[in-house]
């Protein structure tokens, strides 16, 4: 491990996993499923799926990355062997097809941030159309998504402490900090508290199955579970250091963001007298909007803060995205860091430009003949959405079945001798046994009927 480089300690690691599991997910996912599902609700299930569901799936897999202190696909096959392998490349090919299209996204934030900054956004009649000819304007987001990639690629080319760990250093505290600058703004706002009472009052009358679903599988995606990028950190992490403790610390922290998000999303929503249930186009074309109606100044400097805010939430998930493959090509094929990073974020670059294209520049991107007609960065987010619960469900499956429960029992008591007869080892033990692989595998099989099938499984 020390001719790989680890993270220099404790704090480090927590930081770059904390980085890796918050995302977009976080600032724009979660609030406007928030928002579709009941406000206070939602956010009652979620908290339940994070804590009983998907805590024990990360704890599994950094202890997984650590126990065999390689890549995700040398892991399984040095715990499993070669056919477990398999499902270790099946992570690192989902990483990089995930980040073709999320750096596609992360570069609308970033325009987003230039346009409010700097350019005419705050001076839009119709902020629908400026988002369409935005996501049209392929020169413009060439460049925004190219260098958003760039930067994800320093990153990553500096190495685990001098890189990966330092950017998390700068990013995390950056972002917490803008965060709860903006919600103290936006509770200052005209009725704000009505936001507030529609967030944290919760009305158990309006949970449906639909919540239930909605509220799992954003868990579990903004947690970067599944597909093998916290078996890579952990293979960074030392042997004296506690995983339980530490994965404990993440996944609060990444509840306590999505959290914060919402107490500054819905009282600026509920201010301004929009619709919390706005959907995708909450961010893009709702917030601006509500910036808009700020005046030029303030609107200005609140806008721009927001939009960096997703910057600073994107570029630590684009890192972990892209250390996922890289990890692959340095452990397995001994190919030099820098090689690798620029190589990938050539391919991924490529491989993402139909997502780039695909809101109307090219028709045949727009609404594809094979998928209800839908854009094919849609079609991609929905593939590899299936990747994370599949990859999941088989993870606790190798663990139960081929590592076996005593291994990871045996790894999880180094750094912490008081796990074994613990509480939190009963409780990790049983549900990768009984509750995540069956949860999963369901969850897989409804994203399929519902995503690929077009049949609403959910609501029969």
């Amino acid at each position: 491990m020390s001719n790989r480089g680890n993270f220099s300690g404790r704090l480090g690691f927590i930081l770059a996993a904390t980085g890796s599991a918050i995302g977009l997910s976080n600032i724009w996912r979660f609030p406007y499923l928030a928002g579709q599902n009941g406000g206070a609700v939602f956010l009652f299930i979620y908290l339940l799926c994070i804590f009983l569901f998907c805590f024990p799936v990360m704890v599994g897999e950094i202890a997984i990355g650590r126990a065999a202190g390689t890549d995700a696909y040398g892991a399984y096959t040095k715990l499993g062997g070669k056919k477990w392998g398999l499902l270790g490349l099946f992570g690192v090919v989902s990483g990089i097809f995930i980040l073709s299209y999320y750096n596609v996204v992360a570069g609308w934030a970033f325009g987003y941030f230039i346009e409010t900054a700097f350019g005419p956004l705050l001076e839009a009649n119709d902020y629908g159309a400026f988002f369409r000819e935005f996501v049209n304007n392929i020169g413009h987001n060439f460049f925004y998504a190219l260098g958003f990639l760039a930067l994800t690629g320093w990153a990553v080319v500096r190495g685990i402490q001098k890189g990966i760990e330092t950017a998390n250093r700068i990013l995390m505290p950056s972002l917490f900090l803008i965060l709860l600058g903006l919600i103290i703004y936006s509770l200052t706002l005209p009725n704000a508290m009505a936001g507030i009472r529609f967030y944290l009052i919760p009305d158990f009358s309006e949970i449906t199955a639909q919540t239930v679903f909605d509220a799992l599988r954003l868990s579990f995606f903004t947690l970067s579970l599944g597909i093998g990028g916290l078996i890579t950190y952990g293979s960074y992490v030392k042997k004296s250091e506690d995983i339980v403790y530490a994965s404990s610390v993440v996944t609060w922290a990444d509840t306590i963001v999505a959290f914060l998000a919402g107490l500054m999303v819905f009282p600026l929503v509920f201010s301004a007298g929009q619709s919390p249930a706005e959907g995708p186009a909450l961010v893009f074309m709702v917030m601006p909007e509500i910036f808009q109606g700020m005046g030029p100044v303030i609107g200005r400097i609140v806008g721009s803060a927001f939009f960096l805010l997703l910057c600073f939430a994107a570029l630590p998930s684009c890192i972990s995205l892209l250390e996922l493959p890289v990890a692959y090509f340095v452990d397995e094929k001994k190919w030099p860091r820098k090689k690798v990073v620029w190589v990938l974020c050539g391919v991924i670059f490529l491989i993402g430009l139909p997502s780039l294209m695909s809101f109307g520049a090219v028709p045949a991107l727009n609404k594809l003949m094979f998928y209800k007609e839908r854009d094919f960065l849609t079609f991609v987010a929905d593939l590899t959405d299936i990747t994370l619960t599949i990859g999941g469900c088989l993870m606790c499956i190798f663990i139960i079945g081929r590592w076996k429960l005593f291994n990871m029992n045996a790894e999880l008591t180094q750094g912490n001798p008081g796990f074994p007869g613990s509480f939190a080892q009963a409780y990790i033990n049983f549900t990768i046994t009984w509750i995540c692989p069956l949860l999963l595998g369901v969850l897989s099989v409804l994203i399929i009927i519902d995503k690929f099938w077009g049949l609403d499984a959910i609501n029969l």
